[in-house]
Formats: structure tokens, sequence, C-alpha cells
């Protein structure tokens, strides 16, 4: 299926590895252009050689309003034009409610709920004038919040609801807006966890996938979310607005 992506501009926030690199990598050889923002200039430079010279790699802070606004500018200015906004920037953070301080929360809010608000807002103009989408990448728990989860599973439904609002604010303009609710997929977190516990990555998945129960077997790969993202973002998506879709080997107890 031809995604007609040619041509078109894309921005990724958290783009410099795992999820948001893969979608990136995707993108390029539809013939998108992108741009991608990160905070580490080792992971920058890296994706930079991954994804050639004609794409955009930033450092920027999302929870930064002025690095979001270079950012947007900085690909207006290469591109000429914005057709879609991927919020992918987050990491987990998981205690419980009592364990928690008010910093842990704030900043989690900061980084996942406010930074994708913010770029949305910043870029809503562009996207209008091109017929343009946002895909939110959010988690499952957002739907199905376990003991121990917050503040991630309180942000991320956050975003959920951001999401429906926004797509219903920005439908009649000719904008929309999806969410992708992962679940245990491939990521650069999850390969630092690895590394960090001295675990071999291929045997660390499947045991991640057995303990967690996915009923498919297997964690999901990096690129199985590239090809639901980029599909979300093309115009062959074109009457889907408002919705979460799970990318989860059907962990989530829910639909």
């Amino acid at each position: 299926m031809d995604l007609e992506l040619g041509g078109r501009a894309f921005l990724i926030t958290g783009g410099t590895d795992g999820l948001g690199l893969a979608l990136a990598r995707r993108l390029v050889t539809e013939g998108a252009h992108v741009a991608v923002c990160g905070r580490d200039a080792a992971r920058l430079a890296r994706a930079q050689e991954a994804l050639g010279a004609g794409a955009l790699c930033v450092e920027a802070d999302v929870t930064r309003s002025s690095d979001v606004e270079e950012f947007v500018a900085a690909a207006r200015a290469r591109f000429g034009r914005l057709d879609g906004v991927v919020n992918n920037a987050g990491r987990s953070a998981g205690t419980l409610v009592a364990a928690s301080s008010d910093d842990q929360w704030r900043e989690d809010y900061e980084l996942k709920v406010v930074a994708a608000l913010r770029l949305a807002r910043t870029t809503l103009e562009d996207l209008a004038a091109t017929g343009g989408s946002i895909v939110n990448v959010l988690a499952i728990m957002a739907r199905t919040p376990g003991v121990g989860s917050t503040p991630t599973s309180a942000s991320r439904a956050a975003g959920l609801a951001l999401t429906k609002a926004l797509a219903g604010e920005m439908g009649p303009r000719g904008v929309r807006v999806n969410a992708v609710l992962i679940g245990l997929v491939e990521s650069g977190q999850w390969v630092r966890r690895a590394h960090a516990a001295g675990a071999e990555l291929a045997s660390f998945y499947a045991d991640l996938a057995v303990s967690s129960g996915v009923p498919l077997g297997r964690v999901g790969r990096a690129e199985e979310f590239a090809d639901l993202a980029s599909f979300l973002l093309s115009s062959r998506a074109s009457y889907l607005t408002g919705v979460g879709i799970s990318l989860d080997g059907g962990l989530s107890p829910v639909i």
C-alpha cells in the first residue's frame, strides 16, 4: 500500500532511539521529510547518521517552551510545511501513590501532557493548512492503571483525554488526532534496562513476554509500531480521528 507520504514533513519528539527512531526511519523510506528532537547529544548524532543528511535532528527539551518553538521553527524553515506531529517523548515512571512526591507527578505531567499540548498548539495552524494529523504515543495503562503505575498511568490517561478533545476541536479544520497505546514493545528504555541488568536483549524480551502474559507470546517490534503510526499519519487513515489503538499483542484486558 502506498501511504502517499512522499514530500510530506513530520515532527517526532523523543525520536532519537527506540520507537521514535523506528518511525522516523519508516517515514524516510516512504520519501517523507523528518525532524526529530531529543535531549541526548550522542543519540542525536547516531540518529542523524541513521536517517541521513536530509533529516533534521535538533537538541531540544520539550518541557521548555522555547525549545519547542525553536524545534518547530527549524522544521518550518527546512521543509516549508508541516504535515504531522508525533508526541513520543516520555519515560516510564511508576510508584505507589503513598510513596510518590509532588515533584514526581509534576515532572511526569510536564513531560507527557503539557509538552504534547504545547507542541500541538504550536503546530495547529500548520497542520490545518496541510490537512495534517497528530499521533500521541501513550500506554495501555491509560485505560487499565495498575497498582504502582502512577504517575505514568495518570498522565497517559490525561493524554488520551487530550487526544479525544483535540480531535473534536480540530476535526472541522481537517486535522486528525489519534493515539497509539503501547503495551510491551521494543524501545530504548527496555534496551537500557536489559543492559543495566547484564542480560542478553533477546532473552530479556522473551522473559518479559512470558512473565507479563502477552497472549501473542512475544514483545512487539519497534517496526510494528512504525507501521501503525505511519498509517495513522497518512491520508489512508483519512476517516480515523479521536481513537486510541492498543499495540500490545492482546495484553490489555479491555478493548
